[in-house]
């Protein structure tokens, strides 16, 4: 029995051929039937040139296990959590590399009410069935039907529900770089709908058409060096703000009127402190890699600050459990409770220009306080011959004069000035290292130095 390779912790990703092709998606599909036992699926995929082929494949096989499905075309993966939560379906699956190669492509699949389907709650025991290919006879029940169908006007109303119109009294130009990826079709109805409600909101689209070949290169604005353009347009054109997508548009990224990437850490505790605003005590949830800037916001707007393990599936649990109004991650992924808990990047940048405008500020002076207030080394990553030794090395030295201790996920250790977190990656022989400090940027810089030297110690 040949193991599926593309089956990861958290959703499905694999190189274009051996790794994953039409056979291997047809597979998950009928996997997928069998182990939900669902009767209606929605599926979508992003604009790679491989997508709509596997998500035939992927359909038929969903089909073939009595599946019926609903399919709304290219999208990104937030209209398919969208569409299964509103049209109260059983499941859904996006077809998406997001920001990999453009010899990859992979799957996130979504059960009913939006929930993740990943490592522990599902998608083990569909690689199993997938890479068995011995699938039961349908009983009692015909192949399933296939149906193309549009929930573009639904999902607007819901991402416009987030804002108040008649708060967009000052002018504001945006720069949108929806990096030739799915975002562009939404940013065009968003556009529609502001002109029809004549708020002073001007969008300058760029890398805008949807392109699979992606001739601007791969959107990934994690990268510094998928940044320079959106930067580049912003100072050009004068705009208030500059944000980037990446390519299934489950992530956004922000820049200020200076052309300068805003770390998605700040942006956290933006976001927190703009759904205080409207529903004061409300619980928001952050992951451990950076905490003192959210901790710290949502305690001065009296909220309730809770950590969670690193990961979508991780932090999703976490603020049903806790019903919490949002959750952020360093790493641009912002979740929402009015869109069943899930990560959208259409509704944060759609906050921040309200926030804007309500506090007649630029982006800068709203985050540059925070910056100061706790730099950042921003997240490292050290490929290691050994990580795990090469941890307990960092355990051993700081330890034993460390205020607190936590291993919700991976090690976090505070001090009176300053922080770290030091994680292992699942799928790679590599550390992530994050620290932060109290207003301190040479104490930051010190403290980097002293625990990559000894990461990197032989």
């Amino acid at each position: 029995m040949p193991k599926l390779s593309c089956f990861k912790a958290y959703d499905i990703r694999g190189r274009l051929g051996e790794e994953l092709n039409e056979e291997i998606a047809y597979r998950v599909g009928r996997a997928y039937a069998e182990l939900t036992k669902a009767k209606t699926v929605v599926v979508g995929g992003d604009v790679r040139l491989s997508s709509e082929s596997l998500k035939c494949a992927l359909s038929r096989g969903l089909q073939a296990g009595g599946v019926d499905v609903l399919d709304i075309g290219v999208s990104g993966t937030e209209e398919i959590y969208f569409a299964t939560f509103h049209l109260g379906l059983d499941g859904g699956i996006e077809v998406t590399a997001s920001h990999n190669p453009i010899d990859y492509n992979g799957m996130k699949l979504v059960q009913k009410g939006a929930r993740p389907i990943s490592g522990d709650t599902g998608l083990k025991e569909i690689q199993k069935l997938a890479e068995l290919n011995a699938f039961s006879p349908l009983e009692h029940r015909s192949t399933g039907c296939y149906k193309k169908i549009s929930t573009m006007t639904a999902y607007i109303d819901h991402l416009m529900s987030y804002i108040t119109p008649a708060h967009f009294t000052m002018p504001l130009k945006l720069v949108v770089n929806s990096g030739n990826g799915a975002a562009g079709p939404v940013i065009d109805m968003l556009e529609n709908r502001f002109n029809t409600l004549k708020m002073s909101l001007t969008l300058v689209k760029m890398h805008h058409q949807s392109d699979g070949t992606f001739p601007n290169g791969i959107p990934n604005p994690l990268l510094p060096e998928r940044r320079q353009a959106t930067s580049d347009a912003v100072l050009a054109e004068g705009a208030d703000m500059g944000i980037a997508f990446d390519g299934d548009f489950d992530r956004c990224f922000f820049f200020d009127h200076r052309g300068q990437f805003i770390e998605g850490y700040y942006m956290v505790g933006l976001l927190a402190e703009a759904f205080l605003q409207k529903e004061q005590g409300a619980r928001i949830i952050h992951d451990p890699r950076l905490s003192w800037n959210t901790i710290d916001t949502v305690k001065a707007y009296g909220g309730k600050a809770v950590m969670s393990r690193t990961g979508h599936a991780f932090l999703k649990e976490r603020m049903r459990s806790e019903d919490a109004i949002y959750g952020g991650e360093m790493s641009a992924h912002h979740y929402f409770r009015d869109f069943a808990y899930s990560d959208s990047g259409m509704i944060p940048w759609l906050l921040i220009a309200e926030l804007l405008c309500v506090k007649g500020q630029k982006l800068q002076q709203l985050v540059e306080e925070r910056m100061a207030a706790y730099p950042v080394s921003g997240e490292i990553n050290c490929q290691l011959a050994n990580p795990t030794q090469a941890i307990e090395r960092v355990r051993a030295a700081y330890q034993p004069n460390a205020l607190s201790v936590d291993e919700t996920d991976g090690i976090s250790m505070e001090f009176k000035d300053w922080r770290f977190n030091l994680r292992s990656s699942n799928t790679e022989p590599v550390v992530r290292l994050n620290v932060e400090s109290r207003a301190n940027k040479a104490l930051l810089d010190e403290k980097t130095a002293e625990i990559l030297t000894l990461l990197n110690a032989r």
